[in-house]
């Protein structure tokens, strides 16, 4: 695994929603600003935590980014399986009648 906090693995980033994404992100950004004021001015005791704090930010850009082009899903809120399974009712409805449109076509 590349070096980084463990809480913010990929894995588990995959479990946020997007509002707990964008809370993560506020916070390393914090983090990071404290990070280079403390460099600044000389009170920097672990200097690798820059580094990991940048790559946590990285990782939750690039996570969101992924769930914006659609190759990672985004987690589903626990009533939205309710909503799917109506969805997939009205989607298996469309099917049944368009199956039936093909059929009177050809009769």
């Amino acid at each position: 695994m590349a070096i980084g906090t463990k809480e913010l693995a990929v894995t588990e980033l995959d479990s946020f929603e997007n509002e707990r994404l964008a809370e993560e992100l506020k916070k390393a950004k914090a983090e990071l600003f404290n990070l280079r004021f403390q460099s600044a001015t000389g009170q920097l005791e672990n200097h690798g935590r820059v580094r990991q704090v940048k790559r946590d930010i990285a990782r939750i850009y690039t996570v969101l980014r992924e769930r914006e082009l659609g190759i990672r899903v985004t987690p589903v809120a626990e009533a939205a399986p309710a909503k799917k399974s109506s969805a997939k009712k009205a989607s298996t409805k469309k099917t049944e009648q368009a199956s039936d449109a093909v059929e009177t076509k050809e009769a």
